[in-house]
C-alpha cells in the first residue's frame, strides 16, 4: 500500500510563491499578512490537504486549542440518570465547537483524581479549566487561578472574597420562592422541603430560598436532606411523613429527588396532589413523565454551559463577551403535581 506523504509547510509555500515564514503566519492566524497574499496561502493549503502540525503551532502560539471541563464526581455518577451533567457538556460542546476547541472531559470525584486533574491543568495541557457541580470551598479553581489560568465556574464558588472567579449560575433562591407561594397559593400551610447537598451552592441556596418564604408566611419548616439522587429522594420522604403525618406539601430541590418523593407517597396511600402536592427543581423530561407529571422550576441548563463556555473563550481570547458573575433566571412550570 502507496502511504500519501503528509504535506508541508515547504509545499504549500511553494504553491503559494511565498516563503514559509509566511506560510507560518497565515495559518496561525496573523493579521499582517495583506489579504492576496492570505487569499493565495489559504488556497495553496486548500489544494494540498495541508492540516497545521498541532505541536509545533502550539510551540509558537502558546495555545493547546483545548479546554477543559472538570466534574468533581465520580464517573457512576456523572453517568448515571442525572440529567445535569449532559445538559451543562451540551451547552459547553456547542459554544467550543462553534469556536474550534477541543473539550477536554475530566472527572474528579476522589482525591486521587483530583490530583491528577490539578497536574494536568497546571502542566499547560489546557487553556483554560471550567468546573461544573463543586463540593464546598475547593480550593483547586483558586489555585489554577493564581497561575493565570482561565478558571470559569458553573454556580457561584465558594473562593476566597480576594480571588473572585468568573461564574455562572440560577437564581436558586427566586424560584424556590416561586415555588413555595405556588404552594401557598393552593391553600397548603404544612410545606416541608427535600434540601440538596449542604457542600453545594445549589443545595445551600435552594434550602435558603425555602427557609425565607416561609418564614415570610409565618409557618414552620420542615426539612429533610438528599443528595440530588431518587434514592435519597426515597429516604427523605420517608422520614419527613414519618415526622409529620399531616403534611400537605413538599418542595424538592431536584427532580430526581421529587421523582423518589412520588414513589414514597405512592407507598404511603398518599394521593398526589390531593393529599400532598410536590414541587421539584431542574425540569428534566422526568418531570413531563412523571406520574402525575411534575410541577418544578426550570432552570437553563444548557444555558449555563453555553455561557459558562462564552466566558471562558472571553478570557482565553483576551476579550471578555460575559460579565464575570452571570445569574440566569428560573421559571416555574406548573403541572398535575401541585
Amino acid at each position: 500500500m502507496v502511504t500519501r506523504e503528509r504535506p508541508t509547510l515547504e509545499a504549500v509555500a511553494r504553491r503559494a510563491g511565498v516563503s514559509r515564514a509566511t506560510v507560518s503566519r497565515v495559518v496561525n492566524g496573523s493579521t499582517t499578512v495583506a489579504v492576496a497574499i492570505r487569499d493565495a496561502v489559504n488556497q495553496a493549503v486548500e489544494e494540498l490537504g495541508y492540516v497545521p502540525n498541532q505541536a509545533a503551532r502550539s510551540l509558537v502560539t502558546q495555545r493547546t486549542e483545548s479546554i477543559a471541563l472538570i466534574l468533581p464526581e465520580t464517573a457512576n455518577r456523572v453517568f448515571s440518570d442525572d440529567l445535569f451533567f449532559p445538559a451543562v457538556i451540551r451547552g459547553v460542546s456547542m459554544e467550543l465547537d462553534a469556536a474550534d476547541k477541543q473539550l477536554v472531559l475530566m472527572m474528579a470525584g476522589s482525591a486521587a483524581s483530583h490530583d491528577r486533574v490539578e497536574r494536568y491543568a497546571m502542566a499547560g495541557h489546557v487553556d483554560g479549566v471550567m468546573f461544573a457541580s463543586m463540593h464546598g470551598a475547593d480550593p483547586l479553581p483558586g489555585a489554577l487561578a493564581r497561575l493565570g489560568i482561565p478558571v470559569v465556574c458553573s454556580g457561584r464558588p465558594m473562593t476566597p472574597a480576594e480571588l473572585p472567579v468568573p461564574y455562572v449560575d440560577v437564581d436558586h433562591v427566586g424560584g424556590v420562592g416561586q415555588a413555595v407561594r405556588h404552594l401557598l397559593a393552593g391553600g397548603r400551610r404544612r410545606i416541608a422541603t427535600i434540601a440538596g447537598p449542604q457542600d453545594m451552592v445549589a443545595g445551600i441556596d435552594r434550602l435558603a430560598g425555602y427557609q425565607r418564604a416561609l418564614r415570610e408566611a409565618g409557618l414552620t419548616e420542615h426539612i429533610a436532606v438528599g443528595d440530588f439522587t431518587r434514592e435519597s429522594g426515597i429516604r427523605a420522604m420517608r422520614r419527613l411523613l414519618a415526622d409529620d403525618p399531616d403534611l400537605d406539601a413538599v418542595f424538592v430541590a431536584s427532580d430526581m429527588m421529587a421523582h423518589g418523593a412520588l414513589q414514597a407517597l405512592k407507598d404511603a396511600g398518599r394521593s398526589v396532589p390531593a393529599d400532598v402536592a410536590v414541587v421539584g427543581f431542574d425540569d428534566f423530561e422526568i418531570s413531563r413523565l412523571s406520574d402525575p407529571p411534575l410541577t418544578t422550576v426550570r432552570q437553563p441548563i444548557v444555558d449555563m454551559g453555553r455561557t459558562m463556555a462564552r466566558q471562558m473563550l472571553g478570557l482565553v481570547n483576551d476579550r471578555p463577551s460575559e460579565p464575570d458573575a452571570v445569574v440566569l433566571p428560573t421559571e416555574l412550570v406548573v403541572r398535575a403535581s401541585a
